[in-house]
């Protein structure tokens, strides 16, 4: 269960920030005893692969704060995010932390199956963060676009961090990204009515 919790987690926060995650994981095994990556995914750990995530996070750090720029970022991170989610997922539920010291073969059997469990949950974040930032800078005339990246940001970093040291958390994670995007939708749906009414359809 600790395992599915980290994994889960993990793959939330790639949806927020596809960097943060990787990082996390990559940093904490290289240069701490919190994390012990498995086998197939200690390049995580690698000094060039984290310089190179460093680099992409500083880069999707920036962007995403400019309205305009960060929807356009939003639209490239479509694939990047779901495949980052894939990885955190994956390289979650076989790691050792000081939460899970003993990992199983956890959807061992069929390593594709964990990989697109984190590339779903992850896709789903992405999607309702890429559908509030419009409505967030439409709101706000772009002003909001930094604080609600700011916010993203450490909710990823959040995230990540509670799926390694205290999986539980992971619960209150979930339910809080629910009720964001449970918000996300009335607005947009109060948006259109509003829309709407000022722009009624023509009589027949």
């Amino acid at each position: 269960m600790l395992e599915l919790l980290t994994g889960t987690g993990l793959a939330l926060a790639a949806g927020l920030n596809a960097w943060i995650p990787l990082v996390i994981l990559g940093a904490l095994d290289r240069f701490t005893g919190l994390v012990e990556l498995p086998t197939a995914w200690a390049w995580l750990a690698n000094e060039w692969v984290l310089l190179i995530l460093v680099v992409l996070l500083v880069v999707e750090f920036v962007a995403d704060k400019i309205p305009g720029l960060d929807s356009v970022n939003d639209l490239v991170q479509t694939v990047v995010r779901p495949t980052a989610g894939g990885l955190a997922f994956s390289s979650g539920i076989g790691s050792e932390t000081v939460a899970v010291t003993d990992p199983e073969t956890f959807f061992a059997s069929s390593q594709w199956v964990p990989i697109a469990v984190g590339v779903g949950l992850a896709l789903l974040v992405h999607l309702a963060k890429a559908a509030a930032r419009p409505v967030i800078n439409t709101a706000t005339a772009g002003v909001g676009a930094p604080i609600a990246s700011a916010v993203e940001d450490a909710g990823s970093f959040t995230l990540a961090f509670a799926a390694i040291l205290a999986p539980v958390l992971v619960i209150l994670g979930i339910v809080l990204l629910a009720i964001a995007v449970v918000l996300v939708v009335r607005r947009r749906r109060r948006t259109r009515r509003a829309r709407s009414a000022e722009h009624p359809l023509p009589a027949p």
